[in-house]
């Protein structure tokens, strides 16, 4: 089997007293939508976090290609789930700053940028200030702003969270489409059908630990139960 992409082993995260994350162990490997599934408080964000090398563990390690991944970070695209945009800057200038701070040349970032503004409908919107836009407008042009600089690993934290349907769907339909192409998506979401659908690999994450890992196929025979949600229930 490849190597994995991220390894994680023994990972743990205390804010003070109280314990986010116990022992994690995770291999990602590339070429695959990496679900991370559990409610509010289950330790989703922290682990996304830590991967993303943004936080460092209380404990273990988390290394990219046998690397500390916080040294790795340019070769990390990462979406959080408050979009971080700069209102009094246009969508594109918000794009461009962070690509320079990938230290990526302004016509690369565009012709990455229209590309992928064109695939999500919003390339007529960039030169706008991004005050006025929508939830699905400042997800899109957060998701374009990780991809600008060519990431290996996109990490995407509740991505369709507040979004129209039709919002949510082109951002699935480019998740997939980035998986086919060769790209590798860790997925956070606590939207079971959603991921169900998108994922081909799930992490159950529940009180800070990994209760279940697999496809969604092998999550409903692990519990012999019809619908995903039924597993993460009897998992949890």
């Amino acid at each position: 089997m490849a190597s994995p992409m991220l390894n994680l082993v023994g990972v743990a995260k205390h804010f003070g007293e109280i314990e986010a994350l116990s022992l994690v162990d995770l291999k990602i490997y590339s070429g695959q939508i990496i679900g991370l599934v559990g409610g509010n408080g289950a330790g989703k964000t922290t682990l996304l976090r830590l991967m993303a090398g943004v936080m460092e563990p209380t404990k273990g390690t988390i290394t990219f290609e046998n690397k500390p991944v916080s040294q790795m970070r340019k070769r990390l695209g990462v979406v959080p789930e408050s979009t971080g945009l700069y209102s009094r800057l246009t969508a594109w200038e918000n794009i461009r700053y962070h690509s320079r701070m990938y230290g990526v040349d302004d016509k690369d970032s565009w012709n990455r940028v229209s590309h992928f503004a064109k695939r999500l409908d919003i390339l007529d919107a960039l030169p706008r200030h991004t005050k006025g836009f929508s939830r699905g407008m400042r997800q899109k042009t957060a998701l374009i702003r990780a991809l600008a600089h060519g990431p290996d690993i996109l990490l995407l934290d509740e991505p369709t969270a507040g979004l129209d349907v039709t919002s949510a769907r082109t951002v699935r339909s480019l998740v997939q489409q980035l998986r086919d192409e060769g790209g590798t998506v860790i997925y956070s979401t606590h939207h079971l059908a959603e991921a169900h659908q998108v994922c081909d690999r799930i992490i159950i994450v529940h009180n800070g630990t990994i209760r279940a890992d697999g496809s969604p196929n092998e999550l409903l025979e692990l519990t012999d139960c019809e619908s995903l949600e039924e597993a993460y229930v009897s998992l949890t």
